[in-house]
Parts: structure tokens; sequence; C-alpha cells
């Protein structure tokens, strides 16, 4: 799912809640090192392949909820995406600044404590392998069958990687993300016994999307090791 491209311009931002839901990310989340993305509701964790991130999703009317996720940069897009959900929290309906404000700074310490969930759940490759990897298949849901052969084919274990992307090539391209998704795939089928050239790959990807998404580039040898 991807986020920042088109958030909704409603109500709350001509109101105190985006001043409110600001102040209190400010106070949960800029001590664990997330950066606001401009001035909008989004905030990201950078852990240099990965990233943590945050969204105060708007209502239709004045509120807000919460999305926080981790997205991977190999996918090389140019907006933020949620990859893996660590939780989704319906919209709090804004009403006056004394019922919003703890209600807004409950959200960002929520959204703190998932930061630092997703940052113990992921510390390096072979744990986002192991859970890529073991979750169940859902028929449709392509990207995650991609994933878990990208990260299984870059801690070495090119059998699972090629079954799994086996199964992302068995789906209907029905549109033509599907298309580029099943192309990506059956080149990294045929490399995926030749870790090094997997890994080359990644790192052109996470680059180029650093790049996308307005990020430093990140230290050379970041997919070899634990993320930062």
């Amino acid at each position: 799912m991807s986020v920042g491209r088109s958030i909704i311009r409603d109500m709350a931002d001509r109101s105190p809640v985006l001043r409110i839901i600001n102040s209190a990310a400010r106070e949960s989340l800029k001590p664990l090192g997330l950066a606001q993305r401009g001035r909008s509701r989004l905030w990201i964790d950078d852990r240099g392949w990965w990233l943590g991130v945050v969204e105060f999703t708007p209502s239709r009317t004045a509120g807000s909820g919460l999305h926080v996720g981790a997205m991977w940069l190999w996918h090389d897009v140019d907006h933020l995406a949620f990859h893996v959900d660590a939780v989704r929290v319906s919209p709090e309906l804004f009403r006056t600044e004394e019922q919003f404000t703890p209600m807004a700074l409950e959200l960002s310490r929520q959204a703190a404590a998932n930061v630092t969930a997703l940052r113990e759940k992921f510390p390096a490759l072979p744990d986002v392998a192991r859970y890529l990897t073991s979750r169940p298949v859902r028929r449709g849901f392509l990207w995650d069958c991609f994933d878990a052969g990208v990260a299984a084919a870059l801690v070495g274990d090119p059998d699972t990687a090629r079954d799994q992307f086996e199964r992302v090539l068995r789906e209907d391209p029905l549109v033509p993300w599907m298309v580029e998704a099943q192309r990506r795939a059956r080149e990294l089928h045929t490399i995926a016994p030749d870790r090094d050239a997997v890994t080359a790959w990644a790192a052109r990807a996470v680059d180029s999307c650093r790049s996308k998404l307005g990020l430093d580039p990140a230290a050379p040898d970041q997919l070899d090791g634990p993320s930062r």
C-alpha cells in the first residue's frame, strides 16, 4: 500500500489537529531518531535498507488515526509504502483541543512503541528472511512472495528464493505493475544462486529508492550485516 502521494487534504489540516499531532509526534518520535517528511503526517525511521514508516492517518472530518509499518527499499519506488503492517488504529475525531490533545499523545506513544517493536523484529537480514518466508501464502498478494524471495536470496537460500519467485510467476499478470513485478522475479530467479549478484542487485535498488525518496546514500555494506 503506497502512502504520501494523495494524503487527503481535509478539514484536519485547517484545524489545530496537525499542530497537535506534530507536537505529540515530536515528543515521542524525535527522541527515537525519526524524521518528519516535510510538514506532513509522515515520519520515517531510517534503517538503511528498510524504513519504519509512521502515518498519522487523516480522516474525512478533523481527527487522526495511525498506521505503522515497514518498507523494503529494494522495491525502488518514489513514494513511501507499507510492506509489513505493525499496527493500524482507526481515526480519533477532533472536537476540542482539550479532548484531542491526550488522544494525539496516546497515538504518538503507540507509534513509538511499534517503531521500537519493528526494530527489534528486524535487526538484520536473517530475521527479515525468517519472517517473510514463514508467512502463510496469500493468493493474490504477489509482493509477499517477491519480498520473501529477495530476502531468502540475500541470505544465501536460493532454493527457497526460487520457490517464492515461482509463486510470483504463477500469478496472472492482470495489470502493468504485475508484469513489471514478474520481470524482476524472473531476473532474480535466474541469479538467485549467486548471492553476490543478488546483493549487488538489491544494493542498486536500495540506492535508487533512497535517491528517489530524497534520503542520503546508505553505507556500501549495509546489506551485508545488521541494519543500523
